[in-house]
């Protein structure tokens, strides 16, 4: 019966509802002769706007993807309170159905217009903030939503009951639906068929073999680390990538780890979560960090050599640097942690560096006469290059696997030469939040000791 009764619908009234629709999206007037709402009609309405959303978001991805289905069971707020402002403005002439019925319709018209502007934006590439700056960028965004509201709110002030109360209290949930919305954000649609591989790729699987090999793992790469050459300064690396849903800080942390082997000589440990090192090097977790910088302290001439210690991850205004291997829950460090832990080991010679946005918020904390900090971003600003299509951080890239790696053995030259090139990186990328300036602080005991370490390194190389 409903099969005959859409069918029906589709055939003499579905076109109808729909033209008058765009109509009430263009606000103008509806006009209701010949339009009966039914069960039919509603289904037929909702069907359509779920199948026009699913054929835009799938135009806006290259490439294989795969259907999330489970997303079918979210968001659906702003349709339900739509349904109740309805029932809450329904008048004498106009029953809740035709009010539902015109909202349906005028929010498919919607969908159309801002989904069709979308994909060819998308496929043009100019959904950027460079290419439409930051007030293209917030209309792009909050416009279609803003766009619906006013459309309905039109609507249900012409053609609903004309109570003045109502119409507030219809409009003010409107708007808090959609906002909720917005601030939920509900997973898409589609994934792309590779982050879909990639995702299964990152989950750990917490075995008993796992969680008793690796504590064994950690203590003998620690075992590792050598004990320093008397007369000479050695440097001791540390990399700490806590954050596993990126391969970038994975790949970082061996570049870095790489870069310090090769031009410093540096002996050490490279803390990584990661499923593909889960058998090759220990878990970055806080007690692991701790555990490293210890054993450090322990082979090291604390008077004579250096500690280098990378993290990379991202990192929040408030200085956390965000950890995550699920299942296993990580907490995150904080740079009075990491400060608190090297005065307990009594390393005297630090050079910290800390890949993240918002890095710069670290240096209050970490800075000393015998320390050099850098980072890859000021306390105000994102840094750049730390999502899954990256190889390496604009930072990382800059500093270790270019000035480091090829043109100097000085970190002060190699974070002021970084910056020109990660400022000029950033600006091409589109980068819409400022630039991410990288800050260093360098107190007057290290300066001398990094001088010596540099010399000692350039007698070393082959005349």
């Amino acid at each position: 019966m409903i099969e005959e009764e859409a069918r029906v619908v589709s055939q003499k009234g579905l076109s109808g509802w729909l033209g008058e629709g765009a109509r009430t999206a263009l606000f103008l007037p509806a006009r209701w002769e010949g339009l009966t709402p039914s069960p039919g009609l509603v289904a037929l309405l909702v069907l359509y706007g779920i199948l026009l959303n699913l054929a835009f978001e799938r135009l806006t991805l290259p490439g294989p993807a795969v259907f999330e289905w489970r997303t079918l069971a979210s968001g659906w707020l702003p349709t339900l309170v739509a349904a109740w402002t309805c029932y809450l403005m329904r008048g004498p002439t106009r029953t809740a159905a035709h009010l539902f019925g015109m909202v349906l319709a005028q929010s498919l018209f919607v969908s159309l217009v801002a989904g069709a502007t979308y994909v060819v934006l998308v496929r043009a590439n100019l959904h950027s903030a460079r290419a439409l700056g930051e007030a293209g960028m917030w209309a792009l965004w909050l416009g279609p939503a803003l766009w619906a509201i006013l459309a309905q709110v039109t609507l249900l002030s012409r053609d609903g009951a004309h109570h003045s109360g109502r119409l507030l209290l219809a409009a003010s949930s409107l708007v808090a639906a959609s906002a909720l919305q917005y601030a939920v954000q509900p997973a898409g649609f589609w994934t792309p068929a590779d982050d879909d591989l990639q995702e299964q790729r990152r989950r750990l699987s917490l075995t008993q073999e796992l969680m008793e090999a690796q504590p064994q793992l950690l203590a003998q790469r620690l075992r590792e680390i050598p004990k320093q050459r008397p007369g000479a300064i050695d440097v001791y690396a540390i990399t700490f990538a806590p954050y596993s849903d990126e391969d970038v800080f994975l790949r970082e942390s061996a570049m870095v780890s790489d870069v310090m082997a090769r031009r410093f000589g540096a002996k050490g440990v490279q803390l990584v979560n990661h499923v593909q090192t889960v058998n090759q090097w220990p878990w970055a977790t806080p007690r692991n960090l701790q555990r490293a910088i210890q054993r450090v302290a322990e082979v090291m001439d604390r008077n004579e050599d250096i500690l280098f210690l990378h993290l990379t991850s991202h990192g929040a205004k408030d200085g956390q640097l965000t950890a995550d291997f699920w299942p296993m829950t990580v907490t995150p460090v904080h740079p009075a942690e990491l400060k608190a832990w090297l005065d307990q080991a009594g390393i005297r010679h630090r050079v910290i560096s800390i890949s993240a946005c918002y890095s710069g918020s670290w240096i209050p904390a970490l800075a000393g006469d015998s320390t050099l900090v850098m980072t890859a971003a000021d306390a105000e600003h994102t840094s750049y290059g730390c999502g899954r299509g990256s190889e390496l951080t604009f930072f990382g890239r800059a500093m270790f696997d270019e000035q480091l790696r090829n043109n100097t053995l000085s970190f002060e030259s190699a974070h002021a030469a970084a910056r020109d090139v990660i400022k000029n990186r950033e600006e091409e990328a589109g980068k819409d939040d400022g630039y991410s300036n990288p800050q260093i602080s360098v107190g007057t005991e290290i300066r001398p000791r990094l001088a010596r370490l540099e010399q000692q390194l350039k007698n070393q190389l082959p005349r």
